[in-house]
């Protein structure tokens, strides 16, 4: 029986139901919201994206769903401090359509990252983090810089594990350890330039959703394709979509690849 959005929001409603807890439903956008009856705050998912992924994977895209609802909705109800606490503060990478302040109106605080993707800053707090806002940084006198700083020295200790797939002469490695900064590992320049210098061919990046990086070491015109192909899959199947498009590391800048197909590694196309 096909799964609509009401019977969604019934099996949701079953899942997420708390005495401090209150759930809407908005018909016109498609949308169920769980917020904290006393404060207001809470998160709002759109059906279409779980109806989707309860398709391809069943009551385990739900059980995630419910860990991450309930383990977001805890850390709103709580209040963090920064100081001491400079080991757990970590960059995180969004699509630049994420939204730059909270729905109770706290500005969210980020860096420009490309055009497709953004950096936000989050408090590790074990199962999960809280993206950290201005007020955070106005109440103990913290600096853009200074909290930049920290997460970018923190990005660089975080452990790589990569898997390794050959496919029509192309190499892609991917790193998932699902600790919530795995995309987070394209901010580590240091490890971008290893990487670049074991090159055979041009080195590609895909950051699809939060949980995945990948990389590329594109031989020839079919790695593109791939890795775009690759990217797409991933992005689909991500809890935290970030972008279905790759991007090329050259000169320590990431270009977005728009066209796949028609780009080719350095060796293959012709001087002019």
């Amino acid at each position: 029986m096909k799964m609509t959005s009401v019977k969604m929001k019934k099996k949701l409603e079953d899942r997420l139901h708390h005495q401090d807890w209150k759930t809407t439903y908005n018909r016109d956008k498609d949308t169920f919201r769980i917020e904290w009856r006393d404060s207001g705050e809470g998160i709002t998912i759109t059906l279409p994206n779980v109806i989707s992924k309860y398709e391809s994977r069943g009551e385990e895209a739900i059980d995630e769903l419910e860990d991450h609802v309930q383990e977001a909705l805890k850390v709103m109800n709580e209040t963090h401090d920064l100081s001491g606490k400079e080991q757990q503060i970590f960059p995180v990478i969004r699509a630049a359509s994420f939204p730059t302040e909270t729905e109770n109106g706290k500005r969210l605080v980020h860096s420009e990252h490309t055009a497709e993707t953004r950096v936000y800053y989050a408090l590790d707090l074990g199962k999960s983090f809280q993206l950290i806002d201005e007020s955070m940084l106005e109440k103990e006198e913290w600096t853009l810089a200074r909290l930049k700083e920290v997460a970018s020295f923190n990005a660089r200790s975080l452990p790589v594990e990569m898997k390794k797939d050959t496919v029509y002469g192309n190499d892609f490695y991917f790193h998932s350890t699902k600790d919530g900064y795995d995309a987070s590992r394209i901010l580590n320049e240091v490890l971008l330039e290893e990487l670049k210098a074991e090159c055979k061919g041009e080195l590609a990046i895909s950051v699809p959703h939060q949980d995945v990086i990948i990389f590329a070491d594109v031989q020839n015109s079919e790695g593109y394709d791939i890795l775009a192909q690759m990217a797409m899959k991933f992005f689909a199947e991500g809890t935290v979509p970030i972008t279905s498009l790759s991007f090329l590391y050259e000169d320590k800048q990431l270009e977005p690849i728009f066209i796949l197909a028609q780009k080719q590694p350095k060796k293959e196309r012709k001087d002019d």
